[in-house]
């Protein structure tokens, strides 16, 4: 055996540079907010260790003309052992020696990255620096890449830190001073230090948060909630507003807000802008809102939440989870006090976000009680409320699970019944999440139990049987003899939905449109399915036509015109079915049988009285 020999790991500091800075981060105007973030811990390094007084502030200054962005601080500044064992070394930032010297939270950053950003939109860097502990010195750290860089003195300027950013042609953005106020309203909204852009005398986060707010009268405090949320909500305007407060041990704060914009059961407009101390580190965090809340957007902020490297998105650890417990939480409870306290507003949310809140009020039971009575679900006469479907329904809930009109619409339109449309979003559950917890009976029309419940079968000898189903039926079809309201609709053409399925899974059609494993997952499904019967025709007993018929049977065959007009009928009730549309002879050809028949029967002569 041989020595094993031992080398010391290379750093391709090119590359290292290249991939921290042009992919560490999503966009490159994160730079701004690094820098900003910088110069805010500055500040409170200055805080922490110099004992003399200074009024913390940073400013944002940019020139159009050259083309540059300059951050300045009054913080601590930083000495030239500083400049290269902190500025110049990556990964060795001054904070995270800070934070534990100090066992503070008010320190944003924390990995020493965030400096980097600069060299992605900048094609050189400068830094002007003066240090509380040595004030009468100035120094200028200058680099064009990160990889090399020089440190000169300056003539002497107060204590604190500019980073000047002559930017690269494709991010000359920044020197505007109107996007650049916008970006950094976004960042430093919650930022305790006052952020100042250009010479204007008023910082852009002077408005503070609303729950940093002293009590205010409850309608002035409505109104800084609401203008708050206008502040950084930029799709929709906000319909009202719900705080979140510490809970369960969490020390998240902040605001949500329901927003005016129509949402359907599977949109999802959530949106959450997440504020580690003060300075916004993820302004899409939607998974820690309820997946049910897709009308729903915020703003929080909390110390526990623990940032990536990035600091664009957060760690998915149990701070993270506890977080989300507690919006959902205050969520619930928030929508009950608007619901109680703001009944204009609460009719507006109610009105645009029907369909998603029946969804939210199957995922938890509180807001079943807050919505059971409010919300509407779709139905063949319109969205109605279920208590009013099953008032009308005698107690009896019907729920249709085929998306096109039917037997569905003609049977219960006779009955004047409202029938529910079980396939749009959350009507089916929330009908039978209703009949659970307020009582009632959901049939569910198409399914062989529904369909036994609204045709009870009825005794028929087997001959009678053969009669009805020779004169009647075509291909496809089978008779079931039984008895129904109202008692003047002679029959009702059924399509069986499992055959429909299996029809439309195994088309040739099918594989154009579903992503093949799904289609074979489905497929294996169907291949179970019986699609002999395409439908079932239920005939009512109770009819007088069909009484006749039967008492008449030596007398009639399909060529009588009164058997002509009733299997006419069958596809006038099939509506439209697949079933009905897929028949060789289609409506069309029922249409022209029913005009034959009606003229074979005005031919007849009448008898003589």
């Amino acid at each position: 055996m041989t020595t094993p020999e031992i080398l010391a790991t290379q750093v391709d500091l090119f590359g290292l540079m290249t991939v921290l800075g042009e992919h560490l981060y999503s966009t490159p105007f994160v730079a701004l907010r690094e820098l900003v973030q910088n110069a805010h811990d500055s500040c409170v390094r200055r805080r922490l260790e110099d004992p003399q007084a200074f009024e913390p502030e940073i400013r944002v200054v940019c020139d159009p003309a050259a083309g540059t962005l300059a951050v300045s601080d009054s913080g601590a500044g930083l000495t030239r052992d500083e400049i290269v064992r902190y500025l110049a070394t990556i990964g060795a930032g001054y904070t995270r020696k800070l934070r534990e010297q100090h066992d503070t939270d008010d320190l944003i950053g924390l990995f020493g990255l965030g400096f980097l950003s600069a060299f992605v939109i900048a094609t050189r860097v400068a830094v002007t620096t003066s240090s509380y502990q040595s004030p009468d010195t100035t120094l200028l750290y200058q680099s064009r890449t990160g990889e090399r860089f020089s440190i000169e003195s300056v003539d002497a300027r107060p204590v604190g830190t500019t980073v000047t950013l002559h930017l690269k042609d494709n991010f000359r953005e920044l020197s505007d001073e109107s996007a650049l106020r916008a970006r950094l309203l976004h960042y430093c909204a919650l930022l305790p230090l006052p952020v100042f852009v250009g010479h204007d005398p008023v910082a852009v986060n002077a408005q503070p948060a609303p729950w940093r707010v002293a009590d205010a009268h409850p309608a002035r405090a409505r109104g800084i909630r609401l203008d708050f949320a206008r502040r950084l909500e930029r799709r929709f305007d906000p319909l009202c507003t719900i705080d979140v407060a510490p809970q369960d041990g969490t020390d998240v704060r902040g605001l949500l807000w329901i927003h005016d914009a129509a949402t359907y059961g599977t949109s999802d407009n959530r949106n959450l802008h997440v504020y580690v101390r003060g300075m916004l580190l993820d302004d899409d965090a939607r998974e820690l809102l309820p997946p049910w809340a897709g009308f729903v957007s915020g703003a929080i902020e909390s110390a526990r939440l623990t940032p990536t490297a990035s600091r664009e998105d957060l760690q998915r650890d149990p701070a993270y989870r506890a977080v989300a417990a507690a919006i959902a939480e205050a969520l619930v409870a928030g929508m009950k006090q608007v619901a109680e306290h703001e009944p204009e507003a609460w009719r507006r949310v109610l009105v645009r976000h029907n369909e998603a809140l029946l969804g939210a009020a199957l995922c938890d039971d509180r807001l079943f009680d807050l919505l059971a009575d409010e919300l509407t679900v779709p139905t063949s006469e319109g969205d109605l409320a279920v208590a009013v479907v099953q008032r009308r329904g005698q107690g009896k809930l019907y729920a249709s699970l085929s998306p096109r009109g039917g037997f569905e619409e003609v049977l219960f339109r006779a009955l004047r019944v409202p029938v529910v449309v079980g396939t749009r979003y959350g009507a089916l559950p929330f009908v039978r999440r209703h009949a659970e917890r307020r009582g009632g009976a959901v049939i569910e029309l198409g399914t062989a139990a529904g369909n036994k419940r609204v045709f009870p079968p009825a005794e028929l000898p087997a001959d009678d049987l053969a009669f009805l189903s020779n004169m009647l039926t075509r291909p496809g079809q089978r008779l079931i003899a039984a008895r129904f309201a109202p008692a003047e609709l002679p029959l009702v053409l059924v399509p069986d939905r499992e055959a429909e399925l299996k029809r439309r899974v195994e088309s040739d059609e099918a594989a154009g449109r579903i992503a093949s494993g799904a289609l074979g997952l489905m497929r294996m499904f169907t291949a179970k399915i019986d699609a002999s019967v395409d439908a079932d025709l239920y005939v009512n007993l109770d009819n007088p036509a069909i009484a006749r018929l039967l008492e008449h049977r030596a007398d009639v065959d399909v060529a009588h015109p009164g058997v002509k007009l009733l299997r006419a009928l069958v596809a006038f009730v099939a509506g439209a079915s697949e079933a009905a549309a897929n028949e060789a002879d289609g409506l069309h050809t029922a249409l022209a049988e029913y005009g034959r028949a009606v003229c074979e029967l005005l031919d007849t002569p009448r008898p003589a009285r």
